[in-house]
This record gives structure tokens, C-alpha cells and sequence, in this order.
């Protein structure tokens, strides 16, 4: 009974100290100025609620003079109760009785029939900042539909989780346009949900931008320098295994790398996202190469564990946890180069990089997510030595950076 009321507080003083009004709060206290009257569609998911966790679907199902007449599930569903990967199905939100239409399965993007009798279609999701995170291809997909469709685009902005300055890799190439890097934007890229819209549109990124009706209902209290925890907001998973802001940080850090599947980043033990680990590996002498690089803002330390599923369930892991030292001085996407220039050295053996049979679904995916081939050629090349990628990891980021200052609703 304490632990709980002990809880209970807690969630109480964040919510009291919270600073930062998402979007569905600076709606509703316009009175829903901008559905009023409106039929209204919605993509959303669980983090698509209020300070005090109410969820957006319920906020708009009991909003007078708005009509809330169907939603569109994305990945994990409009509740959070689907797994990772897997498809979404057509069902009807039990709490609100409105039809939820999939796009996450048979298609990724709202089709002409499911946005019949839909004047505005709605998006509120909380994303992590990462461009292969897929709920800003369906923001982009959807986009496209509703220009096609003639109806208006309405994002509900909420706040990066790493802030609005950081931007790190690549734009992404032709040749690697997946849904998990759908526009040509780099892995890190310091835009809101909303500011990216305005950046796809504004750019000509998605189909039909010229005739896009395009509605950003801003936040208040956010700036750019903010993290996620600085916003005071409740902490809402968008997925599985981001189960707090601070997994935000991780997540570009080491994400490319597991792509590959050829260790374990923690996905499938309690440290999602903070280690790089397998059967083979010596962990102290892998801690010890890796604090020699001295890399701004990181620390490793050897770590042990056992993952309840994913590549080694049950097997007993070694290897290290990423600490991530110095939020403003880490250069967080290629932490995960670095680990992997490192094992090649101790283990030259160890070549994940090589397309074989087994393993050209990993490289497939590795490349989209990086968004080039070139750096998987370059680090073999080069015995993967990362100083060899970096000119070409880092070669858009001044020009992107000057290009997006001209979308920035916050300061």
C-alpha cells in the first residue's frame, strides 16, 4: 500500500511541475478551435495523451462539437497491445466505439475508402527522434494520403525527446527509401512531429505537398534546448522497449548496430538499448578498449546478463553498458561504429558487415537504417576503422541544419 501511495505521489508532483503543453492541451484550452465542427480523424497511440494521462482518443470522443469518426492504428495499435513488427488488424476502440483502420499491416498509409467522410485528419504521437523510428513515415504516408484525398492535415506537436539542436548522420539516399527511413532527412534531426511536417511539406518531400492543407497545433513552453525530461511531462512508452525518456538517448546509439544481429543491445533484457553483449566476448578487455578512445560524453563499463528471448535467449552475455556521461558532448550515432571497430580488432573473425546467405535480411535493414551502403563498404574497406566514415556520416548535417532553422516553431 506505501509503494503504491508513494507512486501515486510521484506522478502527482510531475504532473504539478510539468512545464510543457503538448498539443491536445493547447487545443483543448482553445476550445478545439481547430476540429470544431470538424469530422474528425485520428492516428495516434498510448503516448497520444494529456499531463494527467488522459488519452487523446477519449479527449476528442468527449470534445463538444467535435466528431470523432474514425482512427488509424500505426504500429503497436492505437492502445499499445500489439508486439513490435507485428501487423495491426481492423478492430473497434472498445472505450470510445469508433472503427480503428490499420496501417500498420495490408497497408502503411490511409486509403481514399477508410478517409471517406473525414474532414481533418489528426496526428498525435510521441516519437523518439530517430528517423527510423516508424511513426514519422506514417505521419509522411499519411500526408500524402489526405492531400490526395483533399482533406486537412492537423498535427498535435509534441516535444523531441533529444531536443531541437541535435542532428547527426546522413540524409538518406535513394537507394535506401524504406519505411524505416521514408524521406531524405538525417538519422538524428532535431525537428518536433509538427516542424517536420512543415518540413516535408515545405521541402516538396511528400507526394502532393503543393496542395496540402497543413495545420500544426503548437506546444507551449517548449525550447530547443529541452530534453524530454526538462518538459516535466509524463513518460508514456511508444514502444515496447523505450520504456523511459532516458532509453531516448540509447536508442540511436546503439539501434543501427542490433540491426545486424549479431549481438545483443539489451532488447530482451531489463537495458534496452544500453549494451553490447554476446557469448564471446571478453567484457573487460572490451570495457578497457573502449574507455582508451576517451569519446566525448561516453563511458563503458563490463557487464554481465542473461536475455530472457531475442538471438542468445538464455545464453549467458558479456560485454559492455554504454553510459551516456555528457548529454551535450556525446556524439550519440556513432557510439555504436566505434563498439563494433573494437570487436573487429579483438575478434577479426567476427565480420558482420559481410553479406552471407544468413544474414542479407540484417545487412538489407542495417543499410536502410543507416540510410547509405556506403558506410557498410567503407568499413570494410577499412578494417572497420571509423575514422574512415566519418566525412561521409557527417556530410549533410551543416546544410540540413541551415535548411530546417527555416521550419523552427520554437526557440
Amino acid at each position: 500500500m506505501k509503494k503504491i501511495i508513494l507512486s501515486l505521489l510521484l506522478l502527482a508532483s510531475v504532473m504539478l511541475s510539468a512545464q510543457v503543453k503538448p498539443g491536445i492541451v493547447t487545443l483543448r484550452e482553445s476550445d478545439f478551435e481547430a476540429l470544431r465542427g470538424k469530422r474528425v480523424g485520428l492516428i495516434t497511440n498510448p503516448t497520444g495523451v494529456d499531463p494527467k494521462l488522459n488519452a487523446t482518443p477519449d479527449i476528442l470522443a468527449a470534445a463538444d462539437g467535435v466528431e470523432l469518426v474514425a482512427m488509424f492504428a500505426p504500429e503497436h495499435g492505437i492502445r499499445g497491445d500489439v508486439a513490435a513488427g507485428a501487423r495491426v488488424a481492423t478492430s473497434t476502440d472498445q472505450a470510445t466505439g469508433v472503427k480503428v483502420y490499420s496501417i500498420y499491416g495490408a497497408t502503411k498509409k490511409p486509403t481514399p475508402e477508410m478517409l471517406q467522410g473525414i474532414d481533418a485528419l489528426v496526428y498525435d504521437i510521441q516519437d523518439n527522434g530517430c528517423r527510423s523510428y516508424t511513426f514519422i513515415s506514417t505521419m509522411g504516408k499519411a500526408m500524402e494520403a489526405v492531400a490526395e484525398a483533399g482533406i486537412e492535415f492537423i498535427v498535435l506537436d509534441r516535444p523531441n525527446p533529444l531536443g531541437g539542436i541535435r542532428v547527426e548522420g546522413p540524409v538518406t539516399e535513394p537507394d535506401c527509401i524504406s519505411f524505416v527511413s521514408q524521406y531524405p532527412i538525417p538519422y538524428l534531426y532535431g525537428l518536433t512531429p509538427g516542424e517536420l511536417a512543415l518540413y516535408l511539406k515545405g521541402e516538396g518531400l511528400v507526394k502532393g505537398a503543393d496542395s496540402l492543407r497543413l495545420t500544426i497545433v503548437p506546444m507551449e513552453g517548449w525550447t530547443r534546448g529541452m530534453t524530454y525530461h526538462d518538459t516535466g511531462l509524463p513518460w508514456v512508452l511508444p514502444s515496447p522497449h523505450i520504456p523511459s525518456e532516458n532509453t531516448c538517448l540509447y536508442y540511436p546509439a546503439t539501434g543501427i548496430a542490433g540491426e545486424l544481429g549479431w549481438i545483443s543491445i539489451g532488447v530482451g533484457y531489463t537495458m534496452p538499448f544500453r549494451t553490447f553483449a554476446a557469448p564471446w566476448i571478453d567484457a573487460s578487455a572490451l570495457a578497457l578498449r573502449l574507455n582508451r578512445l576517451n569519446l566525448p560524453g561516453v563511458a563503458f563499463r563490463p557487464v554481465h546478463y542473461t536475455p530472457y528471448y531475442g538471438i542468445f535467449k538464455t545464453q549467458h552475455v558479456k560485454g559492455v553498458e554504454v553510459f551516456i556521461t555528457d548529454n551535450d558532448k556525446a556524439e550519440l550515432t556513432t557510439v555504436q561504429f566505434y563498439v563494433m571497430q573494437e570487436i573487429h580488432k579483438m575478434y577479426p573473425r567476427q565480420s558482420p558487415l559481410t553479406a552471407t546467405a544468413a544474414n542479407k535480411n540484417n545487412i538489407k535493414m542495417f543499410d536502410n537504417v543507416v540510410g547509405s551502403k556506403k558506410i557498410r563498404e567503407k568499413l570494410i574497406q577499412n578494417n572497420y576503422d571509423v575514422e574512415t566514415i566519418l566525412s561521409i556520416w557527417n556530410k549533410d548535417t551543416q546544410r540540413f541544419n541551415e535548411t530546417k532553422q527555416r521550419y523552427h516553431l520554437y526557440e
